[in-house]
């Protein structure tokens, strides 16, 4: 099990956290201004707040080092919104009427992989929002949440919301087949999950999970077996939607989350020494 090192000022919701370089970046909900707030990544410091005009309902942000920007997932508005870190410059783009974008990651080329819940596709966009690729996923990959691409070219997929028959991790190769999976039914054991909604990948291709509602974060082997959980339920004070590798430092960081009454309401980061 990780160590819990520090936790990050309650406030409203935690949508996502990104890192680059000695920044942490915190993604905000149910804000109007200065959705995004950034942390020194040694000493915990606040050190500013980020403003992205028009944001509507964000649900992931991921930050990358070659286009020096942080990307958005803005689920209210099916776009996507990239955020110049030099300037806080925004431009978007449209992923597709009603496709709901949900979590975000990076390829190996440094486009958006956006996991689209609604239409059950992934779609790689380039910096400035060019399609470059669209993955169909099977007929029983039902709510993809999130979608990360392996040095193979395959993808490691979670997806399963409330009412889905089937929760699980799967690895889909290029041709959108399911080459194995982890999980299936819903379940709080170690070989079950409530809905998987977010992922972080290692440099040896283990899958650390965040499974929402068992309020926990579960690490996978690059062959999608169970090894251990690593945040507990003791852990979370409330519900963990999202989290962050950074691996040079050995942390985890989890966004913590309320939800009451149909809507998150509150939440925090928690900081854990792997």
């Amino acid at each position: 099990m990780g160590r819990v090192i520090q936790t990050l000022p309650d406030g409203e919701p935690v949508k996502g956290v990104t890192s680059l370089d000695n920044r942490l970046y915190v993604l905000r909900g149910n804000k109007s201004s200065e959705q995004i707030e950034v942390y020194d990544i040694d000493s915990y410091r606040s050190v500013r707040s980020l403003t992205v005009p028009g944001l509507g309902n964000g649900s992931d942000i991921v930050a990358c080092r070659h286009n020096r920007c942080a990307y958005i997932s803005d689920w209210s508005h099916n776009s996507v919104q990239r955020v110049a870190l030099s300037d806080a410059t925004v431009t978007h783009w449209s992923v597709g009427l009603n496709d709901k974008p949900a979590h975000l990651s990076l390829t190996y080329r440094h486009g958006v992989l956006v996991s689209c819940w609604q239409v059950c596709k992934i779609k790689e966009f380039t910096t400035d929002g060019q399609l470059l690729h669209v993955l169909t996923l099977p007929q029983d990959v039902v709510s993809p949440f999130h979608a990360i691409q392996l040095s193979s070219g395959q993808f490691v997929v979670c997806h399963g919301e409330r009412s889905a028959l089937l929760h699980r991790v799967c690895l889909i190769g290029s041709d959108g087949i399911v080459a194995k999976s982890f999980g299936g039914q819903e379940g709080s054991g170690s070989q079950h999950m409530n809905v998987p909604c977010h992922m972080a990948v290692d440099r040896n291709e283990s899958v650390f999970v965040v499974d929402l509602n068992n309020c926990r974060v579960l690490l996978l082997s690059s062959q999608l077996t169970y090894v251990r959980d690593v945040v507990s339920r003791e852990q979370c004070k409330n519900q963990p939607l999202s989290v962050h590798l950074d691996y040079d430092r050995g942390r985890l960081y989890v966004a913590d989350s309320e939800y009451k009454e149909g809507k998150w309401i509150a939440g925090r980061v928690i900081v854990v020494s792997m």
